[in-house]
């Protein structure tokens, strides 16, 4: 059994690590909060930009764009396709990088020719590495930051690779949070946009198109790829913050339990000591005595 001043060590050292957990913690918990008031701001404006398209597709069914290109003549095997997989700069969070890196590794399972990895996160960039895999770019500081500027630079860059023929596909890999509580990875095509996405349900009113329907599709379909990046981007960045929140508060639950183990412990090793202290002092109270007599 650990002496006094081994348990008092262990209940300081659990006790500095709760003060730690508690302060990640609440920095989740704000930034949760804001990540999720940046989602809901941004919403209506790409919501509009949606019905725009879709308004544009109703009163011009016929028009032809590249961004809407039609894949059903290209055989699956021959399709390059480019897989954008987002994960968080750091650990500490639970399951959450290990579900979206273990689904990623599922879908890139193909011949290394037919796709390119973009990696958002450090995590993910230091997992695929030590596996070998090729990585043809990485965006760094988007993960614990996500922008509207940083989204827009990636998606111009995998619109650049999609309009010069180099990517037939491109998909995005990240975690979508279903309830407060649940969280799950998947996997969205952006490139090229789908018509059925943009289905009219209801009547859509007469949109001015000037110079062209065609122009105003080049306009607005970028920044429609934007806003699912963004949206990705930020919805990752919440299900990292609550995990990190679930994690960070599971570990200071069982330090609670922990503590309250070790001072049961601590009072039993102190209780043993002084009932040994005070049986040496009985007994030498009557040792004495026996010599006096």
């Amino acid at each position: 059994m650990a002496n006094l001043s081994e348990i008092q060590e262990r209940i300081n050292s659990i006790k500095d690590t709760m003060k730690i957990t508690n302060a990640m913690y609440m920095i989740s918990t704000n930034k949760l909060r804001k990540a999720k008031q940046a989602l809901m701001n941004t919403e209506p404006y790409f919501n509009k930009l949606d019905d725009i398209i879709a308004s544009v597709l109703t009163h011009a069914p016929h028009i032809s764009h590249v961004i809407f290109g039609d894949l059903a003549n290209l055989p699956q095997e021959k399709r390059r396709k480019g897989f954008v997989v987002i994960t968080a700069d750091k650990g500490l969070a639970g399951a959450y990088n290990h579900n979206v890196l273990k689904l990623a590794e599922e879908v890139i399972r193909q011949p290394r020719r037919t796709y390119e990895l973009y990696v958002i996160g450090q995590v993910g960039e230091n997992y695929f590495r030590r596996r070998s895999y090729c990585i043809d770019e990485t965006f760094h500081y988007t993960a614990q930051n996500p922008s509207l500027s940083r989204s827009r630079k990636i998606g111009e860059r995998l619109i650049e690779k999609f309009m010069e023929r180099e990517l037939d596909e491109v998909y995005i890999l990240y975690t979508r949070m279903v309830t407060p509580t649940e969280m799950e990875p998947v996997v969205t095509r952006i490139l090229p946009l789908s018509r059925d996405d943009y289905s009219a349900d209801g009547e859509y009113a007469s949109v001015p198109m000037f110079p062209s329907p065609e122009a105003v599709l080049s306009s607005v379909a970028p920044i429609c790829v934007t806003g699912y990046i963004y949206s990705a981007l930020v919805e990752s960045y919440c299900c990292e913050q609550n995990s990190r929140v679930n994690a960070m508060q599971a570990a200071t639950d069982a330090g609670s339990e922990m503590l309250h183990d070790l001072s049961i412990q601590y009072n039993r090793v102190r209780q043993a000591k002084i009932t040994q202290e005070i049986t040496e002092v009985v007994g030498g109270a009557k040792a004495l005595k026996r010599k006096s007599k």
